[in-house]
């Protein structure tokens, strides 16, 4: 089978896909413990190359009708399964795309159900996802009703039909479209979306935003957005806040600027500061500690002179819990003189965050800290972990430190009971 050009970049799409879907590969591999809501993003991982697909530019027309080649009477089906199994066993990752790309070549039609059935059955998928969508892909280029009736009936979760339809809608997303309304069923949100539009979030970004906005609040709709985003975000920052920004649905565009607002933050980060101020909410609240505590770690002095310049409340608060974190990882000293110097801005989180960020470089500092927290319970127990993670790196000091500090009476009486062989 000669791969298209269609192919080449449906294939990149969903290989560049493969690390976020991978959890939810299907029968026999694991079940995936993630899951994945608009305000809370699955991490996403991309592969660094796309196979290279240039060679093989035979029309998909003549794929489809032309009779089986470079075979003999005595190359059997098993056979090229066993010569399947061969190629996806070897480690070195260029000679095996190389391999599986000349051995789809040699594949007709009929042929894909069995490879991907053996390809499952070698239990390899979470580490060979890559080359499980190559195969996806290259069905869905020659019978995309097949591939898509087999991943239905064999498999678990959406990553082969979600390969398989950003394949098919990169060549005809109409009738992609079409087969995911007329397979959906129930009144909850199309599970087949996300794989179509993330081919069409880089081929037609307003129709993918159409279906997006189309689907109601839920796990695929998170999906989708994730896989809308990477296109935008390549557009660069602007284009990126105002597509968000644009966005009518509260909790979708709440979660796009959750999602977005870190990886914005790395290219413009006073920028996504300003959009966060501009856009009071979850996402703010969220997100605005971690644009700081990133722009903190390229340039502090204008992340502390930003932090500054805002007016008093959450975006001020939550902007110094952020240029705190940052510098309490390389010097808890100089993140405490800025919670002294302004108390009135820190409030328990940030002070939770600088104990956690500097107790491996000052453990007592930052131990010393622990009882400005104004929430009883948060203290406690805070001092319960904080005092866990440095007695088991260096108990000596610990217990030290522990006999010269009056630590509140639930503490204390929890670690007594555990010097006694307690719990």
């Amino acid at each position: 089978m000669h791969l298209t050009r269609a192919t080449t970049l449906a294939t990149a799409l969903v290989i560049g896909a493969a690390g976020f879907l991978v959890g939810r590969l299907t029968i026999p591999d694991r079940p995936s413990s993630v899951t994945t809501s608009e305000s809370q993003p699955a991490p996403t991982r991309s592969s660094s190359r796309a196979a290279d697909t240039s060679g093989h530019s035979a029309s998909l027309a003549e794929r489809k009708t032309r009779p089986d080649s470079g075979r003999t009477a005595a190359t059997t089906a098993e056979e090229k399964l066993k010569r399947l199994e061969m190629i996806i066993r070897g480690e070195n990752p260029l000679a095996r795309n190389r391999a599986l790309l000349a051995y789809i070549d040699q594949l007709a039609p009929r042929d894909f159900e069995a490879a991907i059935t053996r390809f499952r059955d070698l239990g390899l998928t979470d580490s060979r996802s890559g080359e499980y969508a190559m195969l996806l892909t290259a069905w869905s280029q020659v019978d995309p009703i097949a591939a898509l009736t087999y991943a239905k009936a064999n498999t678990r979760g959406n990553f082969a039909s979600n390969t398989i339809l950003t394949s098919w809608a990169a060549t005809d997303p109409d009738a992609a479209i079409r087969w995911a309304e007329a397979n959906h069923t129930g009144t909850g949100a199309n599970p087949y979306l996300a794989g179509i539009i993330r081919s069409l979030g880089a081929t037609d970004p307003t129709r993918a935003t159409t279906l997006l906005s189309g689907m109601p609040r839920s796990q695929e709709r998170g999906e989708a957005l994730d896989a809308m985003l990477p296109h935008l975000l390549a557009q660069g920052p602007e284009a990126a806040r105002t597509w968000i920004s644009a966005l009518a649905d509260d909790s979708l565009r709440n979660g796009s600027m959750m999602r977005a607002a870190e990886q914005l933050a790395q290219i413009d980060p006073k920028g996504t500061a300003d959009w966060l101020v501009a856009n009071p909410g979850e996402a703010a609240k969220r997100r605005m500690d971690d644009v700081l505590g990133i722009w903190t770690n390229t340039n502090e002095k204008a992340a502390v002179a930003y932090f500054e310049a805002l007016p008093k409340g959450e975006s001020r608060s939550e902007a110094l819990r952020g240029v705190i974190t940052a510098i309490a990882t390389q010097d808890a000293n100089a993140a405490a003189k800025m919670i002294n110097r302004y108390s009135s801005d820190v409030t328990d989180g940030t002070l939770q965050s600088f104990v956690w960020h500097s107790l491996g470089n000052d453990p007592s500092l930052a131990l010393s800290y622990i009882g400005r927290i104004s929430n009883p319970g948060e203290q406690d127990r805070m001092y319960n972990r904080a005092l866990d993670t440095w007695l088991s790196r260096d108990p000596t000091s610990a217990q030290a430190w522990m006999q010269k500090n009056a630590l509140p009476e639930n503490v204390a009486r929890r670690f007594q009971n555990k010097a006694a062989g307690g719990p």
